[in-house]
């Protein structure tokens, strides 16, 4: 299992949302990364590594790190709105560095996680038919689409992950922790949906502080920044029950190691969420035996 566990610079506090907090440098980020053992990354958010896609690949490798995949958050409800074009501007960095993983999420035009709209059933339709479309083309590039429940997107809620699963042909990317806010079981959906799992995000998450974020006394941002997701195993997600669903199920993909963290300054060396990566990879060993 060592050999399938991956990274993500959203553990460091790297996020795409704007003030989401203090942005550790790539060079730093990697270099912890890579010291923990880890052996691949998925890329962050734009502007994190390097645009050109040769580039982008180069530095990677000089830290030892191959590339998964990537986060893409699209608009996809829109009728007016083609997602294919910026989707497309995508795939030359993946096909370079070879990541063969494009992780949508179904964006809302909101600024942040803490507010999004109704979908009627048009809006389900047309998001519906363009993660087909969508997932259609990347696979003619050797690329697999696959749609992460989000808190905050379009797809958040439980009801909501199983229209996507059942009105679409797109795969999943279960993500444990936002499955959770989001009012899923998932252990339900990793023993459920096992076939159309195409990509896993590994997160544990604080119960409580989940549902305040699920009942709207909470910002998503504050919540995390509060200590939401937690060290793999520290929380109240059932980790093991998941993994273990998924390999019984014969589940051959990456599992990425995603803690959403806050930072408010550059930490210490040798402090900050190294100490809970590593605690997480910690876990995962113990799982994995």
């Amino acid at each position: 299992m060592a050999m399938r566990i991956a990274g993500a610079p959203i553990s460091w506090g790297v996020c795409e949302v704007p003030g989401w907090g203090h942005q550790m440098t790539a060079e730093r980020v990697l270099t912890e990364m890579a010291g923990t053992g880890i052996i691949a990354t998925e890329f962050g958010p734009d502007g994190f590594l390097p645009t050109d896609p040769v580039q982008r690949r180069e530095l990677l490798t000089a830290y030892g790190l191959t590339a998964v995949g990537g986060f893409v958050p699209v608009l996809l409800h829109d009728p007016g709105h083609d997602p294919l074009p910026e989707v497309l501007a995508h795939l030359p960095a993946f096909l370079a560095s070879g990541a063969n993983t494009l992780v949508l999420a179904a964006a809302t035009e909101a600024e942040g996680y803490d507010q999004r709209p109704v979908l009627d059933a048009a809006g389900w339709r047309t998001l519906l038919g363009r993660l087909d479309a969508l997932a259609g083309v990347t696979a003619d590039h050797g690329v697999v689409a696959t749609l992460h429940p989000h808190v905050g997107t379009m797809v958040e809620r439980a009801e909501e992950v199983w229209r996507v699963l059942d009105g679409s042909v797109v795969g999943l990317c279960l993500d444990t922790g936002h499955l959770l806010v989001g009012g899923a079981d998932p252990v339900e959906v990793a023993r459920k949906a096992a076939g159309r799992t195409a990509h896993v995000h590994l997160k544990d998450v604080n119960a409580t502080l989940a549902s305040r974020v699920r009942a709207g006394a909470i910002g998503y941002r504050d919540a995390v920044a509060a200590g939401m997701y937690r060290p793999l195993g520290d929380g109240d997600v059932g980790i093991a029950e998941i993994v273990t669903a998924l390999t019984d199920a014969g589940y051959p993909g990456w599992y990425v190691m995603e803690q959403d963290a806050v930072l408010a300054s550059e930490p210490a060396d040798g402090t900050g969420p190294l100490a809970d990566v590593r605690r997480s990879l910690a876990y995962l060993a113990s799982v994995g035996t």
